[in-house]
């Protein structure tokens, strides 16, 4: 029961460390890396949706109802009726006859009929045609669809209408570029999704009773990354394609001069880079991989600015810029920025501190894997230890880290180097006072410029019983974490008081309080002081 609390405990404090983490990542993933070009057609639910007017190149088909209204002369009888095309393809007027409508365009239909009653009145008859009612027709989608079968819809549905209803085109299987509509078993027509998508061309069909619309076998595809406009997965017909053809599909942005091309060639892992005036007369093969990258040394570089400031919020610098020459430019509020505690955010910090975590994870998860029991009984308490502990794992592995470099200290900033992509954040002045962890009433307190971390704590209703009084940790706005019971506390410090164990009620304590303290640090901030 003790080991079941002290692991909660540490999942819940895990779930307030990475929280303090996350709110200040922006950075997401995607589900997908490379999705098929045009997949997102799909995504929605439009396609599968008509409205109740007809289209005016609808063609009737038995079954449907037309309303008939004819006035002018007298012995018209049945003026207003609704009649039903027959099997013969006809509907049939009294007093005039049958009129032959199968096969005529909805636009087409008022013009047909007084052509009949011209037939048998000369002159004063008038008619007024309207289709009430459509009759559907069974389509069939099977071959690379998400879910193939027979589907309902209207003559003049589109083919995206009954993919869609199909679920959309399997994006490991089928083909964006190889669909046939089958009729009979012979192929009346063919589409590329690609013309539509580029150029907005679709075929138009007539659907009757029984058609099938056949998505044939995925072709050959290549994924494309970097500067381009277009991150996907591109299909290509046959076994290759030119560089060409990709650049076209893919749109790379004007600043590109590169492309690096992997994959396999003659059985071996083959790549090569190239110019991209070169790229457009290579030949492509099914799997390959490119990026489109510029490899001309820019002049410039992007950083952001956030938190309490004025005015532009992203900048662009002189690679060689440091941090006081381009906070010479950025304006503040002085009685509401905290420029003591400035800090930057970098993508590289970031990345280091992920792979160190996910380190000590891999490790922690291994010792709990491999612990050995020396009888029945210790072996069921390892098993209930190791599902505890790869509980935490899970959580622990969904940490995100900033990159948080500490750049201030005692309101000295370091002039660092700036690189692409850095975030300096300037923190809003704060008067309260965060008292989390191992006290009996976590809470927000307003700073004392008298009161020590004890005071703060006594506040908080004391020390419970599991605290480690000797191991208080203080992070500082700017993320800077400092451990100890006699430290300065600052307006916007937080303390957290973390827990004590006993190492023999639990075999992996140290290991988890170890990654616990990694993640409050590495999470938070890396110094330079």
């Amino acid at each position: 029961m003790i080991k079941n609390v002290q692991l909660a405990f540490l999942i819940l404090l895990l779930a307030v460390v990475s929280g303090m983490a996350n709110a200040d990542t922006s950075n997401g993933g995607a589900k997908n890396s490379f999705p098929p070009f045009g997949a997102n057609i799909f995504s929605g639910h439009s396609a599968s949706k008509r409205h109740d007017g007809l289209d005016a190149n609808y063609r009737l088909a038995a079954g449907d109802k037309v309303s008939l209204h004819i006035w002018g002369i007298a012995e018209v009888m049945q003026a207003d009726t609704v009649v039903t095309v027959d099997a013969s393809g006809n509907i049939f007027i009294p007093k005039v006859g049958a009129v032959k409508v199968s096969g005529v365009r909805a636009a087409d239909l008022q013009g047909v009929v007084k052509r009949k009653l011209s037939e048998r009145y000369k002159s004063g008859v008038n008619v007024y045609v309207n289709i009430l009612t459509a009759t559907p027709v069974s389509v069939f989608v099977t071959g690379g669809v998400v879910r193939p079968g027979q589907y309902a819809g209207l003559q003049s549905d589109s083919v995206l209408s009954f993919l869609q209803q199909a679920g959309g085109i399997d994006p490991l299987r089928g083909s964006y570029r190889n669909i046939r509509v089958m009729r009979y078993n012979k192929a009346i027509a063919t589409v590329d999704l690609y013309a539509f998508l580029l150029w907005g061309k679709l075929p138009h069909l007539q659907f009757r009773d029984g058609d099938t619309i056949l998505v044939g076998p995925q072709g050959g595809t290549v994924k494309v990354e970097g500067e381009v406009r277009g991150k996907f997965s591109f299909e290509f017909g046959g076994k290759s394609t030119r560089g060409l053809e990709l650049i076209k599909y893919a749109r790379p942005y004007d600043k590109t001069t590169n492309v690096n091309i992997s994959g396999t060639r003659h059985g071996k892992p083959w790549s090569s880079y190239l110019p991209i005036n070169t790229f457009r007369n290579i030949r492509i093969m099914d799997g390959d991989r490119l990026r489109f990258v510029t490899d001309v040394p820019l002049k410039t570089m992007g950083v952001r600015v956030e938190g309490s400031h004025l005015g532009n919020s992203y900048y662009s610098v002189k690679k060689g810029t440091r941090l006081k020459e381009l906070l010479d430019y950025v304006a503040v509020d002085p009685n509401e920025a905290d420029i003591a505690n400035i800090y930057i955010k970098r993508k590289s910090v970031a990345l280091r501190q992920k792979q160190n975590l996910d380190q000590s994870i891999f490790r922690l998860e291994r010792a709990v894997l491999t612990a050995p029991a020396s009888s029945d009984g210790e072996a069921i308490i390892r098993a209930k230890e190791a599902e505890l502990v790869l509980q935490f794992v899970k959580h622990a592995k969904n940490v995100k880290v900033d990159g948080r470099v500490v750049v201030s200290d005692r309101g000295r900033v370091n002039n660092i180097l700036l690189e692409e992509g850095d975030v300096i954040v300037i923190p809003k002045k704060s008067d309260v006072i965060i008292v989390s962890g191992e006290v009996q009433i976590p809470q927000s307190l307003v700073y004392a410029s008298n009161a020590s971390i004890l005071d703060y704590v006594q506040r908080s209703g004391g020390f419970t019983e599991r605290a480690e009084r000797q191991k208080i940790v203080v992070v500082k706005p700017n993320g800077q974490v400092l451990m100890g019971a006699h430290l300065k506390v600052s307006p916007g410090d937080e303390i957290m008081v973390f827990p004590k164990f006993d190492e023999k009620t639990m075999q992996f304590n140290k290991d988890l309080i170890a990654i616990i303290f990694q993640i409050a640090t590495s999470a938070k901030a890396v110094g330079i002081f």
